[in-house]
């Protein structure tokens, strides 16, 4: 298989040079039809990936490259449970926390959907009864606000999920995420609240993780100080499944929500580590949620490799990374609470692919994971998209766009849709030195200052997108949007040979850290570390004096 993969790789780099000198505005000159042959849909979610150096011949050989890779084998290996995540051997099975259908899933053996329903249903008594005034703080006031503790795929998805659905909020009940070890964020969160009012909930597996437990340790004092000891208790909720840990914390088992090992983090939003979420706009929303992830993992489970969206957004990405050499995507939201999303994106796929070794443990002869980055547009033209437009590195992107708004606030909407089109249309279409003449000539400027403008004005054009357009972003869409980016990253780390399910490059600064926090707070000599650290702290113990 390897050696298969690699002809294919190499097959690639020929189609590559065919279209080197095929610019995409010829593609689209050449045949009318461009975006009917190369836009598919999942539902009312449409992918339009006609604007990228592509043609048949070489999506065929992308095709076939997945199919060389045996995706459709490790497809169906992971839905069926088998511990695709080799090194810390264990399942990969975020589907099933979004699962609508009847028949068992089985991990192991052993059917799991009734403990998903389980911590489902739980989930869903605990938010009803939050959000109706039921569950009360320790003075008997009803909780205005909502203090979610965690880091990495703890935060990152619910926080994200909460931005996007904040039409679907109240505002008599307010989400906060705290993450950073820097007490800083917790410390000016914590200012604007009344801890009467204020419920926690610290989002840790194994409750040992070190920014959380100390960001938890300070909220607990400060409820702790306010209200006492005893109502600990009733301010703090957790997802975990460290109950001895929990229970010596001061949180009781009726507010403690478990989930599983094969849940990584990154794909956790599904789990209880969606519990923030769930309180901000509501179970049943959050229900809907689900679903619409379900409705893509069918799409994504049934359908043919080519007319399957993540399939080809993955393969797209692949083409460009190995191909092309293209070192980072952007995610462009045209969405201003999609703001998070890039970010999100950023754990899911650079956590996951971001890999030196393949699954046998050798080194990589190829590229994996690209940088992933980006921020909602229209903002982003007005600061990073010049490069984009006129760099010397090209940068593939991804723009998303709904239909329709949540907001009556006419022309706001239309003018965001006409610039995210014409924001893809110029990345192709670029400008020649014959429109810049033609333009500058038609204002009137002598010949001595259109040639030393012409350059500057110039657009390369030929550059790569997909636009992901929608009805409107609801509940069920964002569910969709955040499952297609997740199946995205499985058919990249197929096609990479890579485990995209472990992290161990996290560990490394975790473990430095716990050797150096003694040398930092002074309790142990600066001594064993190379030049640069000590020097380092040197200067910062002299700094504090």
């Amino acid at each position: 298989m390897a050696s298969n993969r690699k002809s294919l790789l190499n097959t690639m780099m020929k189609h590559r040079k065919r279209l080197d000198d095929q610019p995409m505005r010829l593609l689209f000159a050449l045949d009318p039809n461009r975006f009917r042959r190369f836009s598919v849909s999942a539902g009312d979610l449409l992918l339009d990936y006609s604007k990228n150096r592509i043609d048949e011949k070489a999506m065929d050989a992308l095709f076939a490259l997945a199919r060389a890779a045996d995706f459709e084998g490790r497809r169906k290996a992971m839905w069926a449970g088998k511990h695709i995540n080799s090194t810390e051997d264990r399942a990969v099975m975020h589907m099933a926390l979004r699962y609508q259908g009847d028949k068992p899933v089985k991990i192991d053996g052993r059917d799991v959907m009734p403990d998903v329903r389980e911590v489902l249903a739980h989930m869903k008594l605990f938010t009803s009864q939050v959000r109706d005034g039921t569950i009360r703080g320790t003075t008997g006031e009803k909780f205005t606000d909502i203090v979610n503790i965690g880091i990495g795929g703890s935060d990152l998805g619910p926080v994200m999920a909460t931005l996007a659905l904040a039409p679907y909020t109240r505002p008599d009940l307010r989400s906060h995420y705290v993450s950073n070890v820097d007490g800083a964020q917790l410390h000016d969160t914590l200012q604007r609240l009344d801890p009467k009012r204020t419920m926690f909930i610290v989002a840790s597996k194994t409750f040992t993780t070190d920014e959380t437990m100390t960001n938890a340790a300070s909220a607990r004092a400060w409820v702790a100080t306010a209200l006492g000891d005893k109502a600990v208790s009733d301010h703090f909720a957790a997802v975990s499944t460290n109950l001895k840990a929990c229970d010596a914390f001061g949180i009781r088992e009726d507010r403690i929500f478990g989930f599983w090992d094969w849940v990584g983090g990154r794909y956790s939003v599904w789990s209880a580590i969606g519990l923030p979420v769930a309180l901000a706009v509501g179970f049943d929303n959050f229900s809907a949620f689900l679903a619409g992830a379900y409705e893509m993992d069918q799409h994504f489970l049934k359908t043919r490799l080519e007319k399957n969206l993540p399939v080809i957004m993955g393969l797209l990405g692949v083409w460009y990374r190995n191909a092309w050499g293209f070192a980072t995507h952007a995610v462009l939201p045209y969405d201003q609470r999609l703001s998070r999303f890039p970010a999100y994106l950023q754990q899911q796929d650079m956590e996951s692919n971001g890999k030196q070794v393949n699954l046998e443990g050798k080194p990589l002869d190829y590229d994996s994971g690209p940088v992933i980055w980006g921020e909602p547009g229209t903002n982003g033209q007005h600061a990073f998209y010049q490069l984009i437009h006129q760099g010397t590195s090209v940068v593939p992107a991804d723009f998303l766009i709904a239909a329709n708004p949540h907001e009556d606030m006419a022309p706001h909407h239309e003018k965001l849709v006409a610039n995210v089109l014409a924001q893809s249309e110029a990345l192709m279409l670029g400008k020649t030195r014959e429109e810049v003449v033609a333009e500058l000539t038609a204002q009137g400027l002598d010949k001595a200052s259109i040639k030393a403008l012409t350059p500057h004005k110039m657009f390369p054009g030929n550059r790569p997108s997909n636009t992901l357009i929608y009805p409107k972003l609801t509940p069920a869409m964002l569910g969709s949007l955040v499952a297609l980016y997740e199946h995205k990253v499985f058919v990249q780390g197929t096609i990479w040979n890579v485990n995209s399910y472990d992290q161990w490059g996290v560990e490394l600064g975790k473990q430095l850290a716990k050797a150096i926090l003694p040398k930092v707070q002074g309790t142990a000599a600066n001594t064993g570390n190379d030049a640069s650290t000590k020097g380092l702290l040197a200067h910062y113990h002299k700094l504090r004096g």
